[in-house]
């Protein structure tokens, strides 16, 4: 990065000190750590030359990047106006920022199943389709993520993708040579099949297709470091659920039902394949628990007590205790959000399912993440 000082030279400080807080918008780190900056000149009057390296020519979210860092600049004392100019990086410094990203020569694999990864990964499943996986999993990623906590979601529900649409999202993926970068939205960066078809094209794929589709997932996106990672699985107990469990085996099992006894006992099916796969299941949660009535009553449309059993019969399943993690009350705002693409935890925060959401949410970030494997860097004396 090169930087013309100006015959005021703590203004040239400040300029480089607001750039340091302008943050890459698929990324998610400044870019001036990502080599971003190319050169910066400030004038005696006060007025700055930006120019910044974008990672490829059509990068989507280029305006994103020149407001934020006008917007940075202009709120220096003492600047007077910033031009930005945008360029791109030529091939060594995409390698170079790869190399960053990923470590010496920009290696591939899945960083998760890394030693030192310190990130919580659930796969979020059901028994049967229709229970509101999709809009508890995108609720609790944005609830976690409004916290403080960086969260990603793989849309592994090739099928029937839907995470997209749940959150709003209609900008592509930006591709970085071999390196994909996910679309952020609340907070949350998010890879899904649904934002590689046009239109409501299906996608019809047999089981080996599906699994070098979530491979790549794993692979190829640059998600970076995450604090917790929740994948959208398919219904059911098919090649999605086996590939997981290969590809991401400390990976979790949340299991979402209805209050109804036959939900819960298909999505018996879907927590009990932890025996077969060696995982964790780490709860239940019970999805259009009840109906809020204007008189303070509540209307069980679905049964009751659908939850409580699966948790008693996955306990004994599994040898574990399997907590019912939280009850969700059925709301109409719950299913505007998903339609508008803004999740009730983000557009209605106040609600009463918005509050179970995020109560959810809040025990699984406290659950400790395993210290099985990792190297805690103590050495004996």
């Amino acid at each position: 990065m090169d930087t013309e000082h100006s015959p005021g030279g703590p203004l040239s400080e400040a300029v480089q000190q607001a750039l340091a807080g302008v943050m890459d918008p698929e990324l998610r780190r400044p870019i001036t750590e990502l080599g971003m900056v190319e050169s910066v000149i400030v004038s005696a009057e006060g007025h700055v030359d930006l120019a910044v390296l974008l990672t490829i020519a059509g990068c989507p979210l280029r305006d994103t990047i020149t407001k934020d860092s006008e917007r940075a600049l202009l709120a220096v004392p003492g600047v007077t106006g910033v031009t930005v100019t945008l360029n791109v990086m030529d091939q060594a410094q995409r390698d170079a920022l790869k190399e960053k990203l990923r470590g010496a020569g920009g290696q591939r694999g899945i960083p998760f199943n890394e030693p030192d990864s310190l990130t919580k990964v659930f796969a979020v499943a059901s028994g049967k389709g229709g229970v509101g996986k999709s809009s508890v999993t995108v609720n609790l990623a944005c609830s976690l993520a409004a916290q403080g906590l960086r969260v990603g979601i793989v849309d592994a529900d090739v099928y029937g993708f839907s995470v997209p649409g749940l959150m709003g999202i209609t900008q592509t993926p930006t591709r970085v040579d071999d390196m994909i970068l996910p679309p952020v939205a609340y907070g949350v960066k998010v890879i899904s099949i649904g934002m590689f078809v046009t239109g409501n094209q299906p996608v019809a794929w047999r089981g080996p297709m599906l699994h070098r589709a979530l491979e790549q997932f794993l692979t190829d996106v640059y998600f970076g470091d995450l604090d917790v990672l929740f994948l959208d699985l398919p219904p059911g107990t098919g090649d999605i659920a086996i590939s997981v469990a290969q590809l991401l085996p400390t990976a979790e099992i949340l299991v979402v039902t209805t209050p109804q006894a036959a939900a819960a006992d298909v999505a018996e099916r879907a927590g009990a394949i932890a025996t077969q796969t060696g995982q964790k299941v780490a709860g239940v949660i019970e999805n259009m628990s009840y109906l809020e009535m204007p008189d303070g009553g509540r209307m069980e449309l679905f049964g009751s007590g659908g939850g409580a059993v699966l948790t008693q019969r996955l306990s004994a399943a599994v040898g574990t205790t399997v907590p019912l993690l939280g009850q969700i009350p059925l709301d109409i705002q719950l299913r505007e959000g998903g339609d508008t693409g803004v999740p009730i935890v983000i557009g209605q925060p106040g609600t009463p399912a918005a509050a179970a959401l995020s109560g959810i949410a809040g025990s699984l970030a406290a659950k400790p993440r395993g210290l099985a494997g990792l190297k805690l860097g103590l050495q004996p004396r």
